[in-house]
């Protein structure tokens, strides 16, 4: 089975059904059987942004899918704060952030092409040690 990487705003589009993203996204996780892969570093993005937005019940319902275990979480080893760190330098000029660059570190670690994602803007861009470019699903 393959894994996927998912960044924070599939996981919010999957909870705001307003959202554009939300059906393309959808209907993208319901049809796979690939291992979801969440970067620990989105969990207090993704929370904070479905608290704040959403209510705290759509927080809680993120937090019973890994409780499911629907979802992976991966941490961060030190190596991969080595990489952000060198990330977050050679990408300065589009400002990534910790958060993205930690989706990288990660990603390049696992060697996983895929991400899903809805931010088309700093993950088309980056040029990942392990591929030529990442998959960017839906």
């Amino acid at each position: 089975m393959k894994a996927i990487i998912v960044d924070t705003g599939i996981l919010y589009a999957l909870a705001d059904v307003d959202d554009a993203w939300h059906e393309p996204s959808k209907n993208f996780v319901q049809n796979i059987l690939d291992i979801l892969i969440v970067p620990i570093t989105i969990i207090p993005e993704i929370c904070y942004l479905l608290n704040s937005n959403l209510g705290r019940e759509a927080e809680k319902k993120f937090l019973t899918a890994i409780i499911q275990e629907e979802l992976k979480i991966e941490s961060m080893k030190n190596e991969d704060f080595r990489r952000v760190w060198q990330l977050l330098d050679t990408y300065a000029n589009i400002n990534i952030g910790f958060v993205d660059a930690s989706l990288i570190a990660i990603a390049e670690r696992l060697k996983i092409n895929r991400i899903l994602t809805t931010d088309r803007k700093h993950f088309s861009i980056i040029r990942p040690r392990h591929c030529s470019a990442f998959d960017l699903l839906p």
